[in-house]
């Protein structure tokens, strides 16, 4: 189901930015909190007699976060749906067919305005071809830019389909294809075809259009293992491959005299970046990759599966916390909302991020459209509810 992560409303105009405000009020990478500033006595004037103050104890970082609402109402101040939203997109092969359901219901909502959406692998894909859809054909446009570049995706269930999504982890690789291969080796097609096949899909030039919305694409810098961020005028078929690219299956894309391997490395989506750049207040999530197993695993592809998994998520997970922290001790309109696949398709953490199958795909892309209607209807009444009933699959042929 979808989850509120954290979000606390208030009063009064929003001035710049959600994550401006947010982030300048505290430091979110020191190890002690910042202390409160204690509060200045009130001079009393003899003859005008004062009203007993109510005695108070101490105000605790402990007690904030205590009394720090995690899922807070919605104030009916608030339109809902959000009239505008800015999305995190998580990468994972594959299983980012969920995201193109998620996706492709929020394209119908025409109330809904995108403002800035951040993404690794598989994730940045899926955001520069909504991003270009939508500034050539607007909502429509990107629908079908994400359906096109999808379906192609079923029928042709190759290997260079797999390197399009980054369908390939680096642990995964190295179980599959044993450790003596060369980095590159296996990769028949090598990045010109990769690049001609993104190219025919998405239209670079587009994502610098006036209407285009904001882009934050993750890539990880070899050199110093960073976190490098591409943002709409920088973004090329190389910075797509880069935050696509597999360490142990083909080569390392080099930009501007660096050279890149997947964005999922460092930020699986980046959020901390997204809340900092956001113009809006509401941000949704969209986790693809397992969080959680039931089950140990005991094989060595098991364990390689679930080793993915929790090197995936981990970054995620950090800066979540560093947000929920920053929002436990600043008052912010900031809503971050999450929707994970794991909740809407059984037994996900079983299956592989590498299964083309169409079947696997259908089921995903159903199960986000789904999962979108669901986010779409909380707190829905009357003629709401009817709006947000699940409407008809489209036809994938």
């Amino acid at each position: 189901m979808s989850e509120k992560i954290v979000g606390a409303h208030v009063e009064g105009a929003l001035q710049g930015t959600a994550a401006s405000r947010l982030l300048s009020m505290t430091d979110i990478w020191s190890s002690a909190p910042s202390p409160f500033p204690a509060p200045k006595p009130v001079p009393v004037s003899p003859p005008a007699p004062q009203p007993a103050r109510i005695a108070q104890a101490p105000l605790t970082v402990e007690a904030v976060i205590a009394a720090a609402p995690v899922a807070p109402a919605r104030p009916s101040a608030n339109p809902w749906p959000p009239q505008k939203l800015s999305l995190a997109l998580q990468g994972g092969g594959t299983f980012a067919a969920f995201t193109w359901g998620v996706l492709e219901r929020l394209l119908e909502e025409p109330s809904i305005a995108i403002d800035t959406i951040s993404g690794a692998s598989a994730g940045a894909i899926n955001a520069l071809l909504l991003a270009s859809g939508f500034a050539e054909g607007g909502r429509e446009g990107a629908r079908a830019r994400l359906n096109r570049f999808w379906i192609r995706l079923m029928h042709e269930a190759s290997f260079r389909s797999l390197m399009l999504i980054g369908g390939f982890s680096p642990a995964g690789s190295s179980v599959a294809f044993g450790p003596t291969l060369r980095s590159g080796q296996f990769d028949p097609f090598d990045l010109d075809p990769l690049r001609q096949a993104l190219s025919r899909d998405i239209n670079f030039s587009a994502l610098r259009d006036a209407r285009c919305p904001k882009l934050l694409i993750a890539a990880t810098r070899i050199c110093d293992g960073q976190q490098q961020i591409f943002r709409n005028d920088a973004i090329t078929a190389d910075v797509a491959l880069a935050s696509t690219c597999p360490p142990l299956v083909h080569c390392a894309v080099e930009i501007d005299g660096e050279a890149y391997w997947d964005g999922g490395l460092g930020g699986n989506p980046p959020l901390l970046r997204l809340v900092q750049d956001t113009t809006s207040s509401e941000i949704l999530l969209v986790q693809v990759t397992p969080a959680r197993d039931s089950y140990v695993p005991i094989t060595l592809a098991a364990i390689d599966r679930r080793l993915d998994q929790i090197a995936a998520n981990a970054a995620l997970n950090a800066e979540i916390a560093a947000i929920e922290w920053t929002q436990s001790h600043a008052a912010s309109s900031l809503r971050l909302s999450r929707i994970a696949a794991e909740d809407f398709v059984d037994g996900l953490a079983q299956r592989s991020s590498t299964d083309l199958g169409r079947g696997f795909i259908r089921a995903l892309h159903r199960s986000g459209r789904g999962a979108a209607e669901r986010w779409l209807g909380q707190g829905a009444t009357g003629a709401e509810a009817k709006r947000a009933l699940p409407a008809p699959e489209p036809a994938l042929a």
